[in-house]
């Protein structure tokens, strides 16, 4: 595996793209450099190139998708990523979100529960120059090892809000979470005001892979 190249047309898409999420409504200007920074094409196999810089998601691979970039740039806005943040994102899947959240500055500590995926994102994203921690694993358990984090990222559609998650989140942290056991999730930030304690505001509808726990995690399905 090598790194792919990155020409001045995928530059130029990639404006295209950020102009796209712009009308859109979406003005976060340190999230949309973000955008323009990562090559989006180096997460699509080549026979896919076109479809890499259409703001839509595509399917990835075991089962699951890389999401649109408009849902990216919209999380990463609700997650207010500030330099050093250190963020738990749930959900690795090809790594693009990832690497955003690398873009602007935060140590990322990143769970994926599909072995193929993991292993590609371990092999790959370093190849593109990023460092990320990368777990396989349950995301519902979370990483209490490295727990508390700033902020909490979960990139698939939870039927509730998991409660072990908002244990790892530190006082005054974000979760931003699509929460919904339907086919389509209601985006929803939730701010940790104390131990016990959090403010919740739901905001846009979006759709989703489902966030499932791995029967080789020794966990309940969660229905």
């Amino acid at each position: 595996m090598h790194k792919p190249e990155d020409t001045f047309k995928h530059q130029g898409l990639r404006k295209k793209l950020v102009e796209e999420i712009k009308a859109k409504g979406l003005e976060d200007s340190k999230v949309l450099e973000a955008i323009l920074k990562v090559p989006r094409h180096f997460f699509f196999e080549k026979a896919f190139l076109s479809q890499a810089y259409s703001d839509q998601a595509f399917k990835i691979g075991a089962g699951q998708t890389i999401s649109q970039p408009y849902t990216v740039a919209y999380q990463t806005h609700l997650l207010d990523v500030q330099p050093g943040d250190r963020i738990l994102e749930i959900g690795t899947g090809s790594g693009y979100q990832t690497c955003i959240l690398l873009e602007l500055q935060a140590r990322v500590f990143s769970i994926e529960r599909q072995k193929e995926l993991y292993d590609k994102a371990k092999t790959f994203l370093p190849l593109l120059g990023y460092a990320p921690k990368l777990f396989y694993g349950d995301g519902y358990a979370g990483l209490p090892t490295y727990a508390p984090f700033d902020k909490v990222l979960i990139t698939c559609g939870a039927p509730e809000i998991p409660s072990e998650l908002l244990k790892q989140l530190k006082v005054g942290g974000i979760m931003v979470a699509p929460i919904g056991a339907g086919d389509v999730q209601v985006m929803t930030t939730l701010v940790k005001t104390s131990d016990t304690t959090f403010e919740k505001d739901e905001l846009k509808e979006f759709r989703f892979v489902p966030m499932l726990v791995d029967k080789e995690w020794g966990l309940k399905k969660h229905h």
